[in-house]
């Protein structure tokens, strides 16, 4: 067994030991599990320089992750299922099931929620698996080995690290979101290139070396730092620079896919004293959210949902915002919370069996295609947005590379798309900043709607399909055939009364061209910068959902805030011009424009949507039709039974925030 040890740090009741139903308490345990694996075994030859790590007597690679438990104080109450929840830049992200969201308006948020989890007896198990996290005060990592050269010393090697800053910024950390950073190995290091682009797609310029240094700047002087990069005059706002240089520590970032593998297998298959759920665990699922379902996809494609043993560790999986594609999880010199482009994840595969490359007709393998031959191919519910499918790589899940047709389901995957939503669910009240005091990066207010409800029937679904063998409803997605999935640069947002609503450059977009990151990039090992390929048939096919004439899409499930509207809701948001990059969208953002609530304004600001008073009667009769539009997703069991109430309360919250009292 991988897993060695679980030392437990701390236990004690969660939340207070709130009472959750017939469930019971709960309780929370804190801890570090300790790891020795074998790179030898068939499960493990994904992992990049994992047999370039230190190993011990036995020939093991050692390493160690945190880890917290939740689970019903009478274990007896538990329904054996275990929720494995992939932290997201060490951060939990089960809460969502219990209609929970962290807001930065709303500090006094509790992870419970309306307990739906804890009341239905779940396990929950947040594992730690990014290596550059710091851990501590609540956020969980790795400390993953080194990989090492002949002398025995981390490696050294080129990294790579992308910044766009939105404001003039004197010097930007080597690495991203403040994580720990890939030093540096000679602040003098003559050969060490930075480059811009005005664009995601742009021509790439390069900085004169004489104009920056490893260095940051402090009361207006340059200190020599190996954790910095500096530049005469500043970095622009909105621009993409790009820092290659040679570093000088080198983890083995892939065993974090190894943590997560084994961390669930321990809990479910182990019989040793210092397994708290040891012989209760009849099935496992793992939840991804964004980067870390992005890191479930590494997951699949690296095989490793077999334990060293042969094992099945994960029955299900839910892979939420994921798109898609994959991430910096298992390469040298990885950075796994990196999303911008272009990045070794954003190469093939995209989707879950082989498809055919449009311009060298060669096969891609498929997300499964190291896991199909040996077993343990998971359920799989993918759950998307529309920021995913106007980011670029959603669609490449489900339609060929060329765009010109729709793939099957396989039998262990269904999709779906929330219709009308940006990359994290949406919430009152209509804003453009997250947080008061913060620059807003969109030029229009952020998306309003609120998806959650339809994550919980995700994970209902799942269960059932598991546990039960119930199969979950059909995939709801934008499709060729019925001509829902269209190009970018088809979708009109044609509204002269709100400027705001503008039909981005589609260039300026990111996209998936064919990237070439070198002779090394199968085994890992990238070389920077890749080489893009943009012109013609370079680029693989990006469709998005069509919309309607109020410019709410089409495809997918379709919540009362599009089927019964009272704005038009979009999965994008422009940059706002004050943070530079003209004509991008705005990172993971979508937005909200709410349509006029009379006639007359309507036509005074040549607003072509219907008002809020030509469409509906008065608050009764919207609320009719929301209650319906409900129901009938309940039916379709896109919605719980018990959330329709839910759903219509989101629903009437944004008729009050949107509708002044005395309209229509």
């Amino acid at each position: 067994m991988p897993v060695t040890k679980f030392e437990i740090r701390s236990r004690e009741p969660f939340e207070g030991g709130r009472v959750f139903g017939d469930v019971g308490a709960y309780e929370r345990i804190d801890g570090v599990l300790h790891y020795a694996v074998d790179p030898a075994n068939e499960s493990n030859l994904g992992i990049v320089d994992l047999a370039r790590a230190a190993r011990d007597e036995q020939g093991r690679v050692r390493f160690e992750g945190d880890v917290s438990l939740i689970q019903p104080t009478d274990l007896s109450r538990a329904n054996g299922r275990l929720l494995c929840d992939v932290v997201n830049r060490g951060n939990h992200t089960f809460m969502r099931y219990n209609l929970a969201m962290r807001d930065p308006l709303r500090p006094d948020w509790i992870p419970s929620g309306d307990g739906y989890l804890m009341e239905h007896g779940w396990t929950i198990a947040s594992i730690g698996w990014q290596w550059d996290v710091a851990r501590g005060d609540g956020s969980m990592g790795l400390a993953a080995p080194s990989a090492l050269d002949a002398d025995g010393h981390p490696m050294q090697g080129w990294a790579y690290v992308t910044h766009q800053p939105n404001t003039v910024v004197p010097h930007f950390m080597l690495s991203d979101r403040g994580h720990q950073p890939y030093p540096v190995a000679d602040v003098q290091q003559s050969d060490a290139r930075l480059l811009m682009r005005d664009f995601p797609n742009g021509t790439r310029q390069e900085v004169q070396r004489d104009r920056w240094r490893f260095a940051r700047v402090e009361g207006g002087n340059s200190v020599p730092d190996n954790t910095h990069v500096a530049l005469d005059g500043g970095f622009e706002p909105g621009r993409y620079y790009e820092a290659i240089y040679r570093t000088d520590i080198c983890p083995v970032v892939g065993t974090g896919l190894l943590a997560l593998r084994d961390a669930a297998s321990f809990f479910r298959y182990s019989t040793a004293e210092d397994n708290p759920l040891r012989r209760r665990v009849s099935h496992a699922f793992a939840l991804g959210i964004s980067q870390s379902g992005r890191f479930l996809r590494e997951f699949l494609a690296a095989g490793v949902n077999l334990d060293e043993e042969g094992r099945t560790v994960y029955d299900g999986m839910h892979l939420h915002i994921a798109g898609g594609r994959r991430g910096e999880f298992n390469h040298r010199y990885a950075q796994p919370s990196v999303i911008e482009p272009y990045s070794l994840g954003h190469l093939p595969p995209f989707a879950y069996e082989e498809t055919i490359d449009p311009r060298s007709k060669e096969p891609i393998p498929g997300l499964l295609a190291r896991l199909r031959p040996r077993g343990g191919v998971p359920k799989i519910i993918a759950t998307n947005s529309g920021t995913e499918y106007w980011r670029g790589d959603a669609s490449v899940l489900h339609i060929t590379p060329d765009g010109a047709r729709d793939l099957p389901d396989p039998l262990e995957a269904r999709a779906y798309f929330f219709a009308g939503t940006q990359h994290g669910s949406g919430t009152l009240p209509l804003r453009h900043g997250s947080a008061e005091g913060v620059p807003s990066t969109t030029s229009n207010p952020l998306n309003i709607t609120n998806y959650m409800p339809l994550l919980r029937a995700a994970i209902a679904n799942l269960e059932g399909w598991v546990c039960d063998g119930i199969e979950p409803p059909p995939s709801a997605l934008p499709r060729v055939a019925d001509k829902t999935a269209v190009t970018r640069d088809r979708v009109a947002y044609d509204f002269s009364g709100f400027p705001t609503i503008i039909q981005v450059t589609t260039r300026r977009l990111w996209s998936l061209p064919h990237l070439d990151f070198g002779p090394e990039a199968a085994a890992g090992i990238g070389a920077y910068p890749p080489v893009i390929s943009l012109a013609g048939a370079g680029l693989f096919a990006s469709l998005v959902s069509a919309v309607d004439a109020d410019g709410n899409e089409l495809a997918g499930i379709r919540l009362p805030d599009i089927s019964v509207p009272l704005a038009t809701h979009t999965g994008w948001n422009p940059r706002n011009p004050i943070t530079g990059g003209l004509d991008e969208t705005a990172g993971l953002s979508g937005s909200s424009i709410p349509f006029a609530t009379k006639a007359a304004e309507r036509t005074s600001t040549e607003d072509t949507r219907l008002s809020v008073e030509e469409r509906y009667r008065d608050r009764e009769d919207y609320l009719t039709r929301v209650r319906e539009a409900a129901a009938t997703l309940a039916d379709a069991r896109y919605v719980l039974d018990q959330d329709v109430e839910v759903v219509v309360a989101n629903a009437m919250a944004r008729w009050d925030a949107l509708v002044p009292a005395a309209a229509p």
